[in-house]
């Protein structure tokens, strides 16, 4: 076994071409001929960035925002269109709706306005009264409380009345519904009007809003595709005719869609934590039937990647599935179903983190020949403002009302019927979606997350490159390109192993880099989960790579990084950390019968939490011992697999 651990300390500048492999596309015009590549060693240019074809650089999105086309954004106060969201990507000043300027520090690259499927046009016709609205008592009680300043309480009832199938069903807009139409072509027509390839793609998107006994199944659609073929459809609702809240009719509905239009499509399943077990089961939900091939095949086809990380929470792992992971209860949420109407179980639990559903893939893998659970993972904000505001100390919270002010952080976000709460406090700052394509267009990037070379954040923008293969070498970690090596002898993120060589383990080249304006890494981590001889789910994290020179004890642990963080100032210093990890790691347990998987986590140094942020702003005092100030943020790349056959 062999494992180096290098932290370097040339600049960032020359690290992001390690981790981005830098690219320069060859013109036609200046193709080198015979006579002027004389002496060129091996046939090879002597620019080592000519003629490469892999992704250059990781691009940053978010695949999940709600604009007020979304009724439960629009209750809550957003009065942001998808228009303003997209400027607001793109890096545009904005006014909230709270009516605070705001900007992001960076633009992003891509951004999917994902407003629900179910009541698209409901809000525009509440918030101006519309005779069919105020007609129904339901409808002109929502209406005054809307009037009244009193939206967030009428933003949960609708959710409440939708998630548990009390929603007026005449109030009800439906495809083929003219408001419906209207507004599902509106929402095309800002993607369509924002998207700029090569420089910020907008794609066309909605959510479909699965509440399975009021548990979350939420999918965000996303399309490949322009309006043209876009227009030819209308989205899945949860209710009405045609409508289902079973996840297999969103994927026949995908599969009629690239039929009818030869596009392409797909779905990806929101943060499970609110599932209450039913985001990855062995059961299926609606049917009560054991998971069959069927599914299985039906589900890898369509949902390829798993946003792991949002504002209701963090969903990599749980500290009662991994109690040996001392980082697994990051930003957890313990609270049952959507509308706090049901309290969490614990044998609910693994059947709602990735680390468990990828443990429990590569069962239902063996049994069934196809592992529904083999996804990659992206972060996503799921914000209801229509701002990507998910940087610690440029917080826009979830809701418009939640938006900056000096109540927020203490006062109950929502009030549950079984008695359970959600405070401002809980809601997290996060995340985003990082995705390898070749470059900035609708195309390339919905290709990089169908091949699953995507990772999560849970804000910053770090860069991380995975790659496994059975041939990497100490000496790698001294390229200032490890694309090159990662690409030719083996598989990035997201890829699949087989066949071991005689007496070979798999080997994995690893890289981070910390976000130019962000937080040093504390360590890279090689997270494996593996099914042993007896049938038995197994799982482990091994620290790889970390900085300041650290040894771990006796008993393999590794100190902590330290803290520099000053909550009282909110600000801390890179004085602790590294700017770059990279490593080139060999499994020492490997056993070339059992199935695994891999995937790195990326930890940065402590920093101040949002909550920090708000304290010092607004002077808060008192505030209780529970409300975390400071936090780790992290990356979590998607896993590679290994498969015996």
């Amino acid at each position: 076994m062999f494992t180096s651990k290098i932290a370097f300390g040339f600049g960032l500048s020359a690290m992001a071409m390690v981790l981005a492999g830098a690219t320069a596309r060859a013109d036609d015009a200046g193709s080198a001929t015979p006579e002027r590549i004389r002496g060129m060693p091996e046939g090879r240019p002597y620019s080592p960035y000519a003629d490469r074809n892999f992704p250059a650089r990781p691009l940053f999105g978010d695949t999940h925002l709600h604009t007020m086309l979304s009724l439960d954004a629009g209750a809550f106060g957003a009065r942001l269109s998808p228009t303003d969201a997209y400027r607001f990507a793109r890096g545009e000043q904005v006014t909230a709706s709270s009516g605070q300027p705001v900007r992001l520090s960076r633009p992003l690259d891509f951004l999917v306005v994902a407003d629900h499927s179910d009541n698209m046009g409901l809000f525009t016709d509440l918030l101006a009264g519309a005779p069919n609205i105020v007609s129904n008592p339901q409808g002109q009680r929502w209406y005054n409380m809307i009037q009244q300043g009193q939206g967030p309480a009428a933003a949960l009832e609708l959710i409440k009345a939708f998630s548990q199938g009390t929603f007026p069903q005449d109030l009800m807009y439906l495809p083929g519904n003219p408001a419906y139409t209207n507004t599902w072509h509106q929402i095309i027509q800002a993607a369509e009007d924002a998207n700029d390839p090569g420089t910020f793609t907008a794609f066309i998107g909605y959510e479909w809003t699965s509440n399975t006994g009021g548990n979350n199944l939420h999918r965000n659609v996303i399309f490949r595709d322009g309006g043209d073929l876009a227009r030819q459809v209308v989205p899945l609702t949860v209710v009405g005719s045609g409508g289902s809240d079973d996840p297999r009719d969103l994927w026949t509905w995908l599969a009629a869609y690239e039929e009818k239009t030869g596009g392409n499509v797909l779905a990806i399943p929101h943060n499970g934590n609110l599932s209450n077990g039913l985001m990855f089961p062995l059961i299926e939900p609606v049917s009560g039937q054991p998971l069959d091939e069927a599914y299985a095949r039906s589900r890898a086809t369509w949902e390829r990647v798993y946003e792991v990380t949002q504002m209701k929470g963090d969903g990599e792992a749980h500290p009662a599935l991994s109690p040996n992971d001392e980082f697994a209860g990051y930003e957890t949420w313990d609270k049952g179903n959507l509308d706090l109407s049901v309290p969490k179980k614990p044998e609910m639990l693994q059947y709602e983190y990735a680390r468990a559903a990828l443990l429990n893939g590569l069962a239902l893998g063996a049994e069934l020949g196809v592992n529904p659970f083999q996804f990659g993972m992206i972060g996503s904000t799921d914000a209801h403002t229509g701002l990507t505001a998910a940087e610690e100390d440029n917080f826009f919270s979830k809701v418009a009302s939640e938006e900056p002010n000096p109540e927020r952080m203490l006062k109950p976000f929502i009030k549950g019927s079984s008695g359970l709460s959600i405070f401002g406090w809980e809601i997290v700052a996060g995340g985003y979606a990082a995705v390898w394509a070749t470059e900035n267009t609708r195309e390339a990037i919905f290709d990089a997350i169908e091949r699953r070379e995507v990772y999560a954040t849970t804000g910053p923008r770090m860069s991380v490159r995975l790659f496994g293969g059975w041939d990497f070498v100490p000496e790698d970690v001294n390229t200032r390109s490890p694309g090159v090596e990662g690409y030719t002898r083996g598989v990035p993120m997201g890829g699949q192993l087989s066949k071991a060589p005689e007496g070979g383990a798999p080997r994995f080249l690893v890289a981070a880099l910390r976000d130019p304006i962000g937080a040093n890494l504390d360590r890279i981590q090689i997270v494996k989960g593996w099914m042993d001889a007896t049938g038995a789910l197994q799982q482990k994290v091994y620290d790889v790579a970390w900085s300041g020179g650290r040894t771990p004890d006796a008993q393999g642990k590794l100190p902590a990084v330290g803290n520099t963080v000053d909550v009282v100032n909110a600000t801390w210093t890179n004085t602790i950390g590294a700017p770059e990890l990279i490593t080139v790691w060999q499994d020492p347990d490997f056993d070339p019968a059992e199935r695994a998987f891999y995937y790195a986590r990326v930890m940065e140094i402590p920093t101040p939490r949002w909550t920090a942020y708000d304290a010092k702003y607004y002077g808060t005092a008192n505030i209780p011992p529970e409300v975390p100030m400071v936090h780790q943020e992290r990356a979590y790349t998607s896993p590679i697999w290994y498969n015996p056959t």
